[in-house]
C-alpha cells in the first residue's frame, strides 16, 4: 500500500483543526502541525493552538515546541517534517495527517525549497537604513523589479520580510523567488484536502474567535512578549495590534476591530494562494 499524505489545509478559522482531528483518528495517524507560529511555546492564545481536549484525542507534532527567541524558517521545517514523515513511515502508519494554514510551509514539504544564500550583515544594516530614511516602499518598488513574483506575494507591511527578499536579490543576483525548486521528489503520495465556508460565515466565525480570545487573557500573552516583540515571530496578526494597545497608541475596542480586519484580509490570501493550486481537492463546511 502506498504511503501517503494528507494535507488539511484552508483559511484561518475555518474548522481545520476539529476536521483534521476526526481524519486523524479515522486512519489512525498523529496530526503534524504545519503552522508557522503555533510552533512557538508561547504563543498560544493568538496562534488558536489546539484545546487540551483536541490535543489530549490526537497526538500533535509542530505545537508549541520551540521558544520564540528561536529563529525558524520554512527551510527549518522542510527538514523536520520530512525527517518526523519517514520516521512515522517507518513505524507502520500508511497514512499521516498534516494540518496547518502556512502556505510557505506547506509548500516546503510538497515541493520543497532550495537552500537560500547567507545573509550580508552590512547590506541588510544598509537596507534598515533605507527603510528609516526612504520609507518601506522604496524597498517595495525595487523589490518589485527585481523580483514580481515575490512582490506579488508577500507581506507588504512586514518589513522583515521586504528587507530579506531584497537583500537576497542582492546577494545571489536572483530572485528570492526561485529559490522555490517546485521539483523535488518525495517517496510517498501527497492528498490535498482544502476547506471553505461561505464568506460571511468565515468572516463570522474570525470576528467570534477574536472575541474569545480576548476573553481566554490575549492581553495578558502579549504583554509577558513585549521583550520580544521586534522578533519575526511576532510580527504577526493579533500580536501587532495589541502591541499598540498595550503602547497606548489605540484603545481596545480599535486593536479587535483590526485584528478582526487584519485576519480577515490574512484569509483572503490564503485562500488566493491555495486557489492556485490545481491539486487541492475542495470541501466547503457548514456551521449547521
Amino acid at each position: 500500500m502506498p504511503r501517503r499524505l494528507v494535507i488539511i489545509l484552508g483559511p484561518t478559522a475555518v474548522g481545520k483543526t476539529e476536521f483534521s482531528v476526526r481524519k486523524a483518528l479515522e486512519y489512525g495517524s498523529p496530526i503534524i502541525s504545519c503552522d508557522s507560529r503555533q510552533i512557538y511555546k508561547e504563543m498560544s492564545i493568538g496562534t488558536a493552538v489546539p484545546d487540551k481536549e483536541q490535543l489530549a484525542r490526537v497526538k500533535h507534532y509542530f505545537i508549541q515546541t520551540i521558544p520564540v527567541t528561536q529563529a525558524y524558517t520554512a527551510g527549518d521545517y522542510e527538514r523536520d517534517a520530512l525527517s518526523l514523515i519517514d520516521t512515522l513511515f517507518e513505524e507502520g502508519h500508511d497514512t499521516l495527517v498534516m494540518t496547518g494554514g502556512s502556505m510557505f510551509y506547506i509548500d516546503a514539504v510538497c515541493e520543497g525549497l532550495d537552500d537560500l544564500p547567507d545573509g550580508d550583515p552590512q547590506l541588510r544594516k544598509a537596507l534598515w537604513e533605507r527603510v528609516d530614511s526612504e520609507g518601506l516602499e522604496s524597498l517595495l518598488k525595487e523589490l518589485e523589479t527585481k523580483d514580481p513574483l515575490t512582490y506579488s506575494r508577500i507581506d507588504k507591511k512586514n518589513s522583515q520580510r521586504v528587507v530579506r527578499a531584497l537583500e537576497v536579490c542582492l546577494v545571489s543576483g536572483r530572485p528570492l523567488s526561485s529559490f522555490k525548486s517546485g521539483g523535488k521528489k518525495r517517496d510517498f503520495e501527497i492528498e490535498k484536502i482544502g476547506l471553505t465556508r461561505p464568506r460571511e460565515e468565515l468572516y463570522s466565525r474570525i470576528d467570534k474567535r477574536v472575541l474569545s480570545m480576548i476573553d481566554a487573557g490575549l492581553e495578558d500573552e502579549v504583554r509577558s512578549l513585549l521583550p520580544y516583540r521586534d522578533l519575526q515571530a511576532l510580527q504577526t496578526v493579533g500580536y501587532k495590534e495589541m502591541f499598540d494597545y498595550l503602547d497606548g497608541k489605540i484603545p481596545l475596542e480599535e486593536a479587535i476591530r483590526l485584528i478582526q480586519r487584519n485576519t480577515r484580509h490574512y484569509a483572503k490570501k490564503q485562500m488566493t494562494w491555495w486557489r492556485r493550486d490545481s491539486t487541492v481537492h475542495w470541501t466547503e463546511l457548514v456551521d449547521r
